[in-house]
């Protein structure tokens, strides 16, 4: 369900935003139920309409408008995570998802989708998970977010149209009002499942659990103004209470004592169409009923509980309320139809987040570096590892490296709730005159042969230029090439840097073969027994493996073997040569001749 943010009348704001608001009293309920915070000042996030698609953030110590965050189409409701880190944005629409900004830097940094016309939407106060309503007729849903992941991990099935959604203190329970089928929903959070339904009530919108986790308030929306109480031990409506007509947010301070409703009243009459109840939840009687902006609907308190803050949605501002006189103290501009209040974030300084930059990052030594602190959320103390062994305490301090080496550089920033740590490993190298060298991923093969050369120069390079020795060169620090021909190629490689330049080169280093082809020669062919013969390969393509066969039942893999012939005979030699690419064989017939030391009929023993 998707309502017209631009209503051009009072009646269609009364039928129509009752419909559409109640999620704010869940997203301020959350608030009251993250405990006590230390004293400080808070942030507080506000949907602006009228296309503008933004969500407006408030510090609540001056009440200025501090940051404009674009969350994109329809966002709707509204909560915070307690450490105040992040916060949730529904969307809504068919094909819904939840926007999560980040409070350091108030941009979106993570979407997830959910179920269709998410409105409602709660933080456990462990903030491990957020619950999300998804406002559908007759297949309502929750979903479940796993906070750390950002990933949806259930899907629980509740009553039709859910809005309104809270979790007790205690984060076992989560309330959910379905205002379609007049129920509301209690969900496990251990089990994610629905272990209770509480019947008698009448379109519940807004809902709030009181700190102690003992009561739950409902806004009925409706002329006859009505807040529910239920009795969570229970589950049973314990009482109603009458309020101005048309009910929308519903909130509790953070001690339990107080209940705040907004109403949008009928119009014309004596309120202008806005009006704020302050109850007292021991007696249940009105202690104050104020005037307020023009369709009032959200409504929060701070989690110290000193300011409530309420959404005025056709006056375009925020009233702020001063809670212990129960008086308007201040009325913000925030831009058009603020429909949708979330949060508080407490203190204005929470745990920081280090960051840091530096000029310049490389240089020859020796090199002076000056670094800049990034951290966000107001740091007060620094302390930075150069990783030299020297350190600094400075915010923005400047350092020498004396020595070449790459440095990993730590930052851990503080303040008064606490630390964070960031590290840039080699984040600065400090150069000498480099010293060239290289691997490959092979230096044989045929063609076209592919071979990936590894720059292992030291003293940092960063400039290289590879001569590969065919004829063809590269830039790269690792570069692939491939070699298309045979043949033995040198390969060179000259790697520099702001200090110089250094060249290696390795000769003969990649061989490229084809085919091997088998030839050879022999010294002497022919002789007297006992006749030794020395075999040459002749043979091209660069072949890797060798097989003689020499006539006489003899053999040989080496490459020029010597070989003796011990009887007289004409000898066929044969041989084989092999590499990658595959093998060849040649042979010569009666190339080899052997004969005796004696003529006939002459014999002599020194002869």
């Amino acid at each position: 369900m998707k309502i017209n943010k631009k209503l051009n009348s009072v009646a269609l704001a009364l039928t129509a935003l009752s419909l559409f608001f109640i999620f704010v009293s869940s997203a301020a309920y959350a608030a009251t139920e993250q405990g006590t915070p230390s004293a400080g000042t808070y942030y507080a996030y506000i949907i602006t309409g009228d296309d503008s698609d933004t969500v407006s953030v408030i510090d609540t110590a001056t009440n200025n408008v501090t940051a404009t965050v674009d969350v994109g189409d329809g966002p709707f409701g509204v909560a915070v995570s307690p450490d105040g880190t992040k916060v949730y944005v529904t969307h809504q629409s068919n094909t819904g998802h939840v926007s999560v900004i980040d409070t350091a830097t108030n941009k979106v940094t993570a979407t997830v989708p959910v179920g269709s016309y998410p409105a409602g939407v709660a933080v456990t106060p462990n903030g491990k998970k957020v619950y999300v309503a998804n406002d559908v007729r007759n297949n309502g849903t929750v979903s479940v977010i796993d906070t750390a992941t950002n990933n949806v991990t259930a899907t629980v099935p509740v009553g039709s149209y859910p809005i309104g959604v809270a979790v007790n203190k205690a984060g076992t329970k989560v309330y959910v009002g379905n205002r379609g089928s007049d129920t509301v929903s209690v969900i496990d959070t251990a089990t994610n499942k629905v272990k209770a339904t509480v019947k008698g009530v009448k379109s519940p919108f807004g809902i709030a659990v009181s700190p102690d986790g003992s009561k739950v308030y409902l806004t009925n929306e409706g002329k006859n103004g009505i807040v529910s109480v239920i009795d969570t031990a229970t589950n049973k409506v314990q009482t109603t209470l009458g309020v101005k007509p048309y009910p929308l947010g519903v909130a509790v301070s953070p001690d339990g004592s107080k209940l705040y409703v907004t109403s949008v009243v009928e119009y014309p009459s004596d309120w202008g169409g806005g009006a704020f109840s302050v109850i007292d939840t021991a007696t249940y009687n009105a202690i104050a009923i104020m005037e307020v902006g023009y369709i009032p609907d959200g409504v929060a308190v701070t989690p110290d509980g000193t300011k409530i803050y309420v959404t005025n949605e056709f006056s375009d501002t925020v009233s702020i309320i001063d809670a212990a006189t129960n008086k308007v103290t201040a009325t913000v501009n925030v831009g058009s139809y603020p429909f949708a209040f979330g949060q508080f974030i407490g203190p204005i300084s929470p745990v920081p987040v280090a960051n840091f930059s530096a000029s310049p990052t490389s240089g020859k030594a020796p090199l002076t570096v000056a670094f800049t602190d990034k951290s966000t959320r107001s740091p007060t103390k620094w302390k930075w590892t150069f990783g030299d062994g020297t350190t600094s305490t400075q915010q923005n301090p400047t350092h020498k490296y004396s020595k070449a080496g790459e440095y990993t550089v730590t930052l851990v920033a503080t303040n008064n709730n606490g630390s964070n740590t960031v590290t840039k490993s080699d984040y600065i190298k400090v150069a000498t005159k480099p010293v060239a060298n290289f691997t490959s991923s092979g230096t044989y093969g045929k063609a076209p042969f592919n071979v990936t050369f590894t720059d292992t120069s030291t003293e940092i390079p960063t400039g290289w230029k590879w001569d590969f020795g065919d004829g063809s060169k590269s830039f790269l620090q690792n570069p692939i090439h491939k070699y298309s021909n045979a043949g033995i190629y040198t390969v060179s490689l000259t790697a520099k840097n702001t200090v110089g330049s250094n060249t290696v080169t390795k000769t003969d280093y990649i061989k490229v073969v084809t085919k091997p082809v088998a030839a050879f020669s022999a010294k002497p062919t022919s002789g007297k027994v006992p006749l030794i013969v020395a075999f040459t390969d002749k043979s091209t393509g660069i072949p890797t493996k060798w097989k003689w066969s020499f006539g006489d039942g003899k053999t040989s893999t080496v490459q020029n073997p010597k070989h003796q012939y011990l009887q007289e005979g004409k000898y066929k030699v044969t041989l084989t040569v092999t590499n990658v690419a595959g093998s060849n064989t040649t042979t010569k017939t009666n190339y080899i001749t052997v004969t005796t030391n004696t003529r006939p009929g002459i014999y002599s023993e020194n002869k």
